[in-house]
């Protein structure tokens, strides 16, 4: 069986710029007015969008 070594790896960080290494998983708890309870609303972000997500809908 290969084996990969791990500076190999470490090389190809270049081309996987794009990819989903930087996508977050963010939750935010929203508050019903009129019953009082919370519902929570998961989404996946960009890691340099992540406080946008949250200033929305303040």
């Amino acid at each position: 069986m290969a084996k990969v070594s791990k500076n190999s790896r470490t090389g190809k960080r270049g081309l996987t710029a794009g990819s989903g290494r930087d996508m977050v998983k963010v939750v935010k708890s929203i508050k019903n007015p009129v019953s009082g309870k919370y519902t929570y609303k998961e989404v996946m972000v960009h890691k340099d969008k992540v406080k946008e997500f949250f200033a929305e809908n303040k």
